[in-house]
């Protein structure tokens, strides 16, 4: 006796159907992100779903998986080794800074401590003849002297003894200068001028820059003299009549007399 279908119901898909189901629905979801770039070729290569029933699928989401992991784990480690180059460019970067930093540093003190060395060059000054005495005084009266007085300071020396410039200046006088025999006449830094008179010898010549404590001559008795000594003379300007204390501008200058 011969059955027909009833009218209206459907038969259960067939195992071959659910196969090709499943099959359908694993590669509709790997249509997007990183599932659908890997996932065709392993469509391609499995066995038909007729045959092996759930087998591809479970096989297709095992190397999905793992090639999702394995693509995972290749950007971790692609951006773990741009952090790593960041990370040393700053460092790099930062101890460039710190070299620059330090070289100007070291540049700025170098020319702080040329400065200060400059200034105190500059402003040093000593006795024209270390370890003497003055002995004539400023402005003391004589008949010796043409004005009255003496316009300068006498320091006790010997014949020979080595005479210095007392700070930094520029010889502007060396030469005889008539009462005054041998003379060296010196415009110094502040702008003053100093005289060194009756030398017996000369050892500058006009225009060289001198130094303070440099021998510039040796004492004498050329000139106007009753006998050996260093005439020495502070002015306001280089000519004779603008004399200045010597001692107080000696002292005024941090010499001790």
């Amino acid at each position: 006796m011969a059955f027909t279908r009833a009218p209206g119901k459907h038969r259960r898909p067939g195992r071959t159907q659910r196969g090709t189901a499943r099959v359908a629905g694993v590669a509709a979801l790997t249509t997007t992100g990183v599932v659908g770039s890997l996932a065709a070729p392993a469509l391609a290569a499995e066995p038909a779903a007729a045959q092996t029933g759930l087998t591809p699928v479970v096989t297709l989401g095992d190397e999905v998986a793992a090639r999702i992991d394995a693509q995972a784990a290749a950007q971790h480690e692609a951006a773990r080794e741009a952090a790593e180059a960041a990370a040393r460019k700053a460092a790099e970067e930062a101890a460039r800074e710190k070299a620059a930093k330090e070289a100007e540093e070291a540049r700025a003190e170098k020319e702080r401590a040329a400065r200060e060395a400059e200034r105190e060059r500059l402003n040093t000054f000593v006795s024209p003849i270390p370890g003497s005495y003055v002995s004539t005084g400023y402005q003391a009266g004589s008949s010796l002297w043409s004005s009255g007085s003496h316009t300068g300071v006498d320091f006790h020396a010997a014949s020979g003894t080595p005479v210095q410039s007392v700070g930094v200046g520029t010889v502007v006088e060396a030469g005889w200068g008539g009462a005054y025999g041998n003379q060296v006449v010196i415009k110094m830094h502040d702008g003053t001028y100093t005289q060194y008179g009756h030398l017996s010898s000369i050892g500058v010549s006009v225009g060289q820059q001198v130094a303070a404590g440099q021998q510039i001559g040796l004492s004498g008795a050329t000139g106007n003299v009753t006998g050996a000594h260093l005439h020495f003379e502070a002015r306001t300007g280089a000519d004779y009549g603008s004399d200045l204390d010597p001692v107080a501008y000696l002292r005024a200058h941090g010499v001790n007399l």
